[in-house]
């Protein structure tokens, strides 16, 4: 795996790249507080089937810079940074790998430059235009963050909504992904402004998306905080979507990276 740092607009993007140079580009965009290790969650499946595979980290996460102003991690601004990375790159066009938050990116680029968009693989979204984002929560989380780290995070945070041998899971997982910041107070910052950014205006936008398309989505039980109907409401929409999800009462797919890259690498033969 090679690492290098791409110059956006307003920020320096930490990416890393492996697989075979002339492989099917696959890039992959992770979540609110996430870094570019928590999309496939650590498999190698991809780069072993021989697709290129370019992570980063999104602006104010990971290794990559804050932005300039806590109001400038938007949908605008994380689209912008995509077309940085496909371009320092040499991609003209890939298939586009987003969980949540990379989800929503994703689509808004698939909206303003489908030329730049080979496939589709929308991870556990959870954007509703018609149900407005818990921004009390989302402001808890980041006071939590810039008051005491990691612990203040997780107290706002308090007991995860979920099976309970689940529940020591996702609370190590989360101390995981945290401890991978180098910028906690950017972390913060983007908790508030992720969620006051609207990707899209409405679902039925999702209609004109041509390129092919794959939702992943996860049962409520075991992640309320990306309802599954949403995931259903974007693959009725988008002309052609596959539909993906776990068993009820199995692990989440999208928790498993080895599963997770099999239905990508579908996702990029469908592209091709």
């Amino acid at each position: 795996m090679s690492e290098r740092l791409v110059q956006g607009a307003d920020v320096t993007l930490a990416c890393a790249e492996s697989g075979p140079a002339d492989g099917t580009p696959v890039v992959l965009l992770h979540g609110l507080t996430g870094t570019r290790r928590y999309v496939v969650m650590g498999s190698r499946a991809l780069e072993r089937s021989g697709h290129r595979v370019i992570a980063y980290d999104a602006r104010g996460h990971g290794r990559s810079s804050p932005a300039p102003s806590p109001a400038d991690y938007g949908y605008d601004a994380l689209a912008a940074d995509l077309v940085a990375v496909l371009d320092a790159h040499g991609v003209g066009r890939a298939t586009l790998v987003g969980a949540s938050m990379g989800a929503h990116t994703i689509l808004r680029l698939a909206l303003a430059a489908p030329e730049r968009v080979g496939a589709l693989v929308v991870v556990t979204p959870a954007y509703d235009p018609a149900r407005p984002a818990d921004l009390e929560r989302w402001d808890a989380l980041a006071a939590g963050l810039r008051a005491n780290g990691v612990e203040g995070f997780l107290g706002a945070y308090g007991e995860p909504v979920a099976p309970e041998p689940w529940r020591a899971t996702i609370l190590t997982v989360i101390r995981q992904r945290l401890a991978h910041h180098e910028h906690l107070d950017a972390v913060a910052d983007a908790l508030q402004a992720v969620p006051r950014s609207r990707p899209f205006a409405a679902i039925g936008e999702l209609a004109a998306i041509a390129a092919p398309t794959t939702v992943v989505a996860s049962r409520d039980e075991a992640d309320h905080g990306h309802p599954y109907a949403v995931g259903v409401a974007y693959a009725e929409t988008i002309p052609g979507a596959r539909f993906v999800s776990e068993a009820p009462g199995r692990s989440p797919l999208a928790w498993q990276g080895g599963q997770l890259s099999r239905v990508i690498a579908e996702a990029a033969a469908r592209a091709r």
